[in-house]
């Protein structure tokens, strides 16, 4: 037997014997946030997994991690999914702000941080955009003034998701307004657990709240908790969207175990509508409908793996706004097509006239929307492409 063969038999037998029940198949998944309640089979799996360090399997070891390498983090992956295993830890600390102090921290705040990130103490929420600064995101205005060993934020951002429940918040902010827009930002560390810091949620057409406005009014940071240098900002918070989107898109080594998978359930959902006949669906355009979407979706797997497995950094570059792009455009198709198939029992809001399931389609069908917004919308991600993947002209 080869070391990997052993490595692959350790992992097995260790999952089989500490992967709770209630941590198995669709359920909760912990992200951090000290305001959520967890399971208990979920608090058990998350903290047998913390121990292990699998919660953030390629970090190094002090961190909090397993510093497990390529061919052993797929092995790790391929067991999980072999006994439908949930990810023991997700969201923003492990997959966003982990990552980017892993490469731009000092030492200080890698051992401040990262091991509480790595056991889920604290969910953290992402401070980019503004009102006025989304698109042209250098144009932010939340204004950082130092005071002695503090810095004082006044201002506000928007579009903060899952704010109302988060603990920690990064946020680029202006610290030198006297420079040119691009060179006077820095990316900051601070706790919500302040009068100075307020969150506003945002309603959306799916009737949840998890965007928010988050408001800031003299709130305190420390500029020990400034990542990257003072004034270096715009280059920290750029490669953290790298890692933002590589998760968006599931390719994110750096992390969690995470990633948007295509949705298994959907030939049933439809059939479960959609007359059949001779073993297919009668509907010849839903049919060709659900052939295209699930070739894509093969296609989607197979780009993710060749991504991951050609960049050599712990997280994708550009091509990740490619990945995340059409696998967000791939499922919002697949519950436009659910909804065709449903009909009118598609566009229920409330009432006795629809089952629990089918008012949950329609509203999932309404947050899906949010795919090619949240992460960099859908116009960004072209440039992107267009400009650093193409390489094509401004």
């Amino acid at each position: 037997m080869t070391e990997i063969d052993e490595f692959r038999a350790e992992v097995r037998a260790w999952l089989q014997a500490n992967c709770p029940p209630g941590a198995r198949g669709p359920g909760q998944v912990a992200w951090g946030s000290r305001r959520i309640e967890l399971k208990p089979d979920v608090r058990l799996w998350l903290e047998r997994t913390a121990e292990k360090g699998w919660t953030v399997p390629t970090w190094p070891q002090e961190y909090g991690g397993a510093a497990l390498d390529r061919d052993q983090y797929r092995i790790l992956i391929d067991e999980l999914k072999h006994i439908r295993a949930r990810t023991p830890l997700t969201g923003r600390g492990v997959n966003y702000i982990g990552p980017t102090l892993l490469e731009y921290g000092d030492e200080a705040q890698k051992a401040r941080w990262l091991p509480g990130i790595a056991r889920g103490e604290g969910g953290w929420a992402m401070g980019y955009s503004e009102p006025g600064a989304g698109s042209d995101l250098a144009s932010l205005n939340l204004k950082a003034v130092r005071d002695g060993d503090h810095f004082v934020l006044n201002g506000r951002k928007i579009w903060t998701s899952d704010a109302m429940d988060c603990d920690y918040i990064f946020v680029l902010a202006r610290t030198s307004p006297d420079k040119p827009k691009h060179q006077g930002i820095s990316l900051i560390l601070v706790d919500m657990d302040q009068p100075g810091v307020q969150v506003r949620p945002i309603r959306l057409i799916s009737g949840s709240s998890p965007f928010n406005e988050t408001l800031f009014e003299d709130a305190i940071a420390p500029v020990a908790d400034v990542v990257g240098g003072i004034d270096n900002g715009w280059t920290v918070g750029k490669r953290l969207l790298q890692f933002e989107r590589s998760t968006h898109a599931g390719i994110n080594v750096s992390g969690s175990q995470g990633g948007r998978t295509a949705d298994s359930r959907l030939p049933q959902a439809i059939q479960s509508y959609a007359p059949v006949a001779d073993g297919r669906i009668a509907d010849a355009d839903l049919r060709d409908r659900l052939i295209r979407i699930e070739q894509n979706g093969h296609a989607q797997r197979l780009t993710q793996q060749r991504v991951i497995e050609e960049t050599q950094a712990r997280a994708p570059g550009f091509a990740s706004s490619a990945v995340k792009l059409t696998g967000a455009l791939n499922a919002q198709e697949g519950h436009e097509l659910i909804l065709s198939a449903m009909g009118l029992q598609g566009v229920g809001w409330e009432g006795e006239g629809f089952a629990a399931e089918e008012l949950e389609a329609t509203r999932e069908w309404l947050r899906q929307k949010a795919l090619t917004i949240a992460g960099g919308t859908k116009e960004i991600q072209l440039n992107i492409i267009a400009k650093r993947v193409l390489g094509l002209p401004d």
